[in-house]
């Protein structure tokens, strides 16, 4: 559950756009594990190449905090699991910190220095405000466009998801967000609504290529407001799991996924007015394929 698959080619893919079947060019696996020997796959190391892309993965983990019992307990305990995720981490990794409450916080720019993130895991994020963050110190930044002020105005999430999306959009090469919260959204008689800002912040998400794994830290089966985290994770190719029962399987899960990622190149020539409804299936193996839901 949760692994990847590397190895694998066009010819094990099927997709289609808006309903009408689209023909899988060329894929490339990006990556961690042996290079796949099936013919016809193109084969890219986590490392710079051509394309001049970064060295790595970039992570980023954002902490949505609430002191209501069922969440702030639930959030405590993943937090000790974050830690277990982060040993996952290969030396060229980056990740970077953020954090929401009343507002975006932006605790670490990203870094291959893991003792911060592990500072921050620990003790910040519930006892401390985040430091006074430095001028950038390379071009893999996310402080270079998101700045504390500009966090301070972020509210509802959606709107610090919005923030979150153009920062990482000039960065190379995709992007994940781990987002360990408890939802969003505002409940009504109807359902679960989504805020003004939600289509705008997916489509952040979606320019820069980031995907948002959401762990519900929330010790409840379910909850309205899971909604919120369900939309997110599935429009933007990642997944949503809750961490109530399983929170070891559930980071599990997340280190399975983050291993790598297949790049497909689609002919889209039949989808140009129709650039919505995208689906992506196995079709010579057994398994779930994380993608966005628009090109």
């Amino acid at each position: 559950m949760g692994r990847a698959i590397p190895g694998l080619s066009a010819e094990d893919f099927s997709a289609s756009i808006g309903g009408k079947p689209a023909r899988v060019e060329s894929v490339t696996w990006v990556g961690a594990g042996a290079e796949p020997s099936s013919p016809g796959v193109e084969w890219q190391p986590a490392a710079p190449g051509d394309g001049g892309l970064p060295r790595g993965r970039l992570i980023l983990f954002l902490f949505q905090k609430d002191l209501e019992p069922h969440r702030i307990g639930g959030l405590m305990r993943m937090l000790f699991r974050a830690k277990a995720f982060l040993d996952s981490f290969g030396p060229d990794d980056r990740v970077a910190v953020v954090s929401f409450d009343s507002h975006l916080k932006i605790w670490l720019d990203f870094t291959t220095d893991r003792a911060p993130v592990r500072r921050i895991l620990d003790r910040g994020l519930l006892l401390e405000s985040p430091r006074p963050i430095g001028e950038p110190a390379d071009a893999i930044s996310l402080t270079r466009t998101l700045s504390q002020a500009a966090g301070r105005r972020a509210y509802p999430l959606e709107q610090a998801l919005r923030l979150i999306g153009e920062a990482l959009e000039p960065l190379p090469g995709s992007k994940s967000i781990v987002l360990f919260g408890h939802g969003f959204g505002r409940y009504t008689a109807a359902g679960v609504m989504k805020e003004k800002g939600y289509d705008e912040a997916l489509a952040a998400l979606q320019r820069a290529r980031a995907a948002v794994f959401s762990i519900d830290v929330t010790l409840a089966d379910y909850h309205s407001l899971e909604a919120g985290l369900q939309s997110v994770s599935e429009e933007t190719g990642g997944f949503y799991e809750r961490s109530f029962h399983f929170p070891d399987r559930t980071i599990q899960r997340l280190v399975g996924a983050l291993a790598g990622h297949y790049v497909l190149i689609i002919d889209a020539a039949d989808a140009a007015s129709n650039r919505t409804g995208l689906s992506v299936k196995l079709t010579r193996h057994r398994g779930t394929v994380l993608a966005r839901s628009s090109l």
